[in-house]
């Protein structure tokens, strides 16, 4: 009898890799969330802390880190299933889908805490 596993779209297809392999792409997911739950928490941080920061900025820098602490573990999901997936049909690894985006969003967010401390 076959096991099921969960998604079937990612283990219904290709071969078994290397267990190694398959529990690096978990790890890598994990750091994801363990990213967004940072990310969550400089937002909260920023709206329930009374910092000496121009509230407007400060509300949009908390924002911008909500936003991005929430879309993580969503593009960590699915960055999961195509890893796994290309692992197990023998394709080369997908480029990351968030890497770009978190890093703009994250600079941005600074940078607006930075000029709100300053005004």
């Amino acid at each position: 009898m076959r096991q099921r596993r969960f998604p079937n779209r990612v283990y219904g297809q290709g071969t078994e890799p290397d267990p190694r392999f398959s529990l690096a792409n978990e790890r890598t997911f994990l750091a994801w969330i363990r990213t967004s739950l940072a990310l969550l928490a400089a937002g909260v941080a920023l709206e329930a802390l009374q910092l000496p920061i121009r509230e407007d900025l400060r509300a949009a820098s908390a924002g911008i880190f909500i936003a991005l602490g929430t879309l993580a573990p969503l593009t960590a999901w699915i960055g999961w299933m195509r890893t796994e997936r290309s692992m197990r049909l023998e394709r080369p690894i997908p480029a990351p889908s968030l890497a770009a985006l978190l890093s703009v969003g994250v600079i941005v967010a600074a940078l607006l805490v930075a000029v709100g401390m300053l005004l």
